[in-house]
Order: C-alpha cells, then structure tokens, then sequence
C-alpha cells in the first residue's frame, strides 16, 4: 500500500457520529456502529495524492493516543452534536489539545452533524400553526437544537487566536464550519472535499520544498588516485 500524502483526523466526543461521517463519505451507508476503540482509518485517493482519513475514538480512556493520531495532520475535523451543547465545550475543553502535534499550518474544521434530528419537519411550522388555531397539539420526534451556527464560528475564531494563526491568512470561518448529517448525507461529501481541495495545495507546496533525492552522478568527480606503499 503506498503511503499517504496527507492525513486527516476526526476528534470529538463518544456518540457525536464520527464514524459514521466517515462511513457515510467512503462507503456510501449509514450502519448501526458501535464506539471506534483506539482508531481507525480510510485511504481515500484525491487527485495525483492519497489522503489518509482517522477515525479517533471519543472515550476517556483512549483519550491519550488522539494526540498520537494527530502527529503530522494536515487537517483536523473537530466533530459536536449540534443537540447537545457539551460536545462543543468538549473539543475546547479535552481536544484542542491533543492537535499540537498537528502540522503547524493544519487546517481546522468544526463540524455539527445529528442535523437531521434537529430540522424542522416538512411542512411542520404550517401544520403546527393550523393545529394551534384548530386547538389540536403537534407532536414531534425532533429534539431541540442546542448548538447554533454562530457558536461553532465563534470557535472556530478562538482556536485560530489559541494556536496564533493569522485569520486573513486562514479560510473564513463561514467556510470551515459545516452542518452534517451523517444519516441523510446531507452536507457530508462537501465537508470532505472542501478539506481536500485545500490540503492538496499544501501537499504538493511540502513536496516542492523537500530536497531533492536524486544524485547528479555527473556532476560529481572522481577521486584521484594515489600510488599506494611507503617507498618509491
């Protein structure tokens, strides 16, 4: 297998869908999953480059090797249920640190999928309206959001202040913030290939700068020779 060009690694709480982000993307389904122990990965091919994509697991006690999985990332995807307001505090709170062993100029992403539990129901303010004036009462699945998309940019501003990155340097925040559902799909592959389109320029920048590997055999002279023993 050849080796990745890049990396890319998932970080977030247990239960915000991490995997299920990933699955969604690669394998084109939503499965019943169960919590990722340790970490996982995609080899995902992008252009001339191959990007490798981490799953990290959420729980405390693999907490640890997030920063192992982040060595070298080119991108960071810090992932939240955007019906549960800790899973954001978590990534400020428990992850954010474990990407100091991400490149310097790693890019971030903060992502609130579970969406779709969140969405207004089709037609449901019409139906809500009509039942309110008939007296009647609506009920719905749907639980209250608890994470808007002004907060996730307000993060994403103070991580850009916290590793001292020049914001007129960095993508808008408008544009590495995203809202997904990893069951629906919505949003999930523009996530992905938004961060591709902006990593594959930094790979190839690192790759022009690497020293060259090849010897000019040619340009290099022969050593003289010189009589060998100690007497003429």
């Amino acid at each position: 297998m050849r080796k990745p060009d890049g990396k890319i690694v998932l970080l977030g709480d247990m239960n915000v869908g991490k995997t299920s982000l990933l699955q969604r993307y690669m394998e084109r389904r939503f499965p019943d999953t169960v919590s990722t122990v340790g970490g996982a990965f995609y080899l995902k091919q992008w252009r001339s480059f191959n990007i490798s994509l981490w799953d990290t697991a959420g729980r405390e006690q693999f907490h640890g090797l997030g920063s192992m999985y982040c060595r070298g990332a080119a991108a960071v995807i810090l992932t939240y249920d955007v019906n549960h307001r800790q899973s954001l505090l978590e990534l400020e709170d428990r992850f954010l640190g474990l990407t100091e062993t991400a490149n310097e100029d790693c890019l971030f992403a903060i992502v609130g999928n579970k969406v779709d539990l969140a969405m207004e129901p089709e037609g449901g303010k019409k139906e809500r309206e009509a039942s309110g004036k008939a007296g009647g009462s609506c009920v719905s699945s749907r639980v209250p959001r608890q994470v808007q998309p002004e907060d996730a940019m307000a993060l994403y501003k103070k991580i850009l202040k916290y590793k001292m990155l020049d914001e007129g340097e960095m993508p808008a925040a408008e544009r590495m913030c995203f809202e997904t559902s990893a069951k629906t799909g919505h949003n999930v592959d523009l996530l992905f290939e938004t961060l591709f389109d902006l990593v594959v320029p930094m790979i190839a920048r690192q790759r022009a700068e690497e020293p060259s590997q090849i010897v000019d055999i040619a340009s290099c002279k022969t050593p003289k020779r010189t009589r060998s023993g100690c007497c003429t």
